[in-house]
């Protein structure tokens, strides 16, 4: 941590996307991170890809996992054309409001490949700092359950964590925070602030957040969004006769600030939109190590090893005669 920022405001934001649509939903997050640097806010964290909203009909619509069902390959096909680029338009602009508000972004996106045209999306992070750099892209490393119908696999070349102004950031996805080797090979970084994305932050994900603040010894920024079944567009087919009132929250929320001893600092929070607020004081963590240090005196090495696969695994690799070889 550099003298500049002994201790560091950060923003949960906890806001409802325009659902499905990625330009507007682009517009309200940078109004969205305006209003957390003006609040003082060095490090605004958005939900589990909140660009364009988190495919929320597959725990809630009938026939959303049936084979051939036309009303999914729909709204499958229109998360696709709403998806995001990395680096790309919607990056571009979420880069200028960083800057702008001087406070660096931890956003959870859908995304499609630039290079292939594929229709494969993945569930990822992107990062920037506070000067709007786009430090770097996460893909979730697995899927959960049902999301194996909507995203690919990531893979170990996008396990990073960022030296930026106001310490060391990274972020993981929903289950990712219970796959013991993920969280050790974020630990074994030096995380000083973990960005911990969720479609909404009910009991059991908070538990994994305090956890994981806890065995890091690092801050921990829980994030949820909130979506009522009436910020559905009308016209998705998919969700026809799910019995839900217009008010029934499909996403409720829940984000909170953890501490490096697992105590929240802020929140939990409820189901309506809002942004939580705490000072993180970064001298803390030092504090906590002296009981337990996952990677340190508490680590056993000489038990315990791990080896993490960095390389990018791609579907086709180019060359400079045109088509290469096939990889994983």
């Amino acid at each position: 941590m550099g003298d500049e920022f002994p201790t560091v405001k950060v923003a949960a934001v906890q806001a409802a996307p325009v659902f499905l649509d990625r330009e507007a939903s682009v517009a309200k997050a940078c109004r969205l991170i305006a209003e957390a640097g003006s609040h003082g806010a060095r490090l605004a964290v958005f939900p589990e890809t909140w660009l364009p909203g988190y495919p929320v009909w597959l725990d809630v619509a009938p026939g959303a996992a049936l084979w051939d069902h036309q009303p999914a390959k729909d709204v499958f096909a229109r998360l696709v054309a709403n998806a995001v680029e990395v680096p790309g338009r919607a990056t571009d602009a979420l880069g200028a409001a960083a800057a702008q508000a001087g406070c660096a972004v931890v956003m959870g996106i859908n995304e499609r490949e630039r290079r292939h045209r594929s229709g494969t999306l993945y569930n990822a992070i992107v990062t920037f700092g506070p000067d709007g750099r786009l430090l770097g892209r996460h893909r979730k490393l697995i899927p959960t359950y049902t999301e194996r119908l909507i995203w690919g696999r990531g893979d170990g070349s996008t396990l990073d964590v960022y030296d930026t102004p106001l310490g060391r950031v990274g972020g993981l996805v929903c289950w990712e925070h219970w796959m013991p080797l993920a969280r050790h090979a974020m630990h074994v970084t030096g995380e000083q602030i973990h960005a911990a994305l969720w479609p909404t932050v009910h009991d059991l994900h908070l538990v994994a957040s305090r956890h994981y603040a806890f065995e890091g010894r690092c801050f921990v920024v829980a994030v949820g969004s909130v979506l009522r079944r009436d910020q559905v567009p009308d016209d998705l087919e998919v969700f026809r006769g799910d019995g839900l009132a217009p008010d029934a929250h499909l996403l409720a929320g829940g984000s909170a600030i953890i501490g490096p001893d697992g105590q929240c600092l802020a929140g939990p929070a409820g189901p309506e939109e809002t942004i939580l607020y705490a000072d993180l004081d970064l001298a803390r963590i030092a504090a906590e190590h002296l009981t337990f240090d996952a990677v340190g005196h508490y680590g056993r090495p000489d038990v315990f090893t791990l080896t993490v696969n960095t390389a990018p695994q791609t579907h086709l690799d180019l060359d400079d005669e045109g088509i290469g070889s096939s990889a994983t």
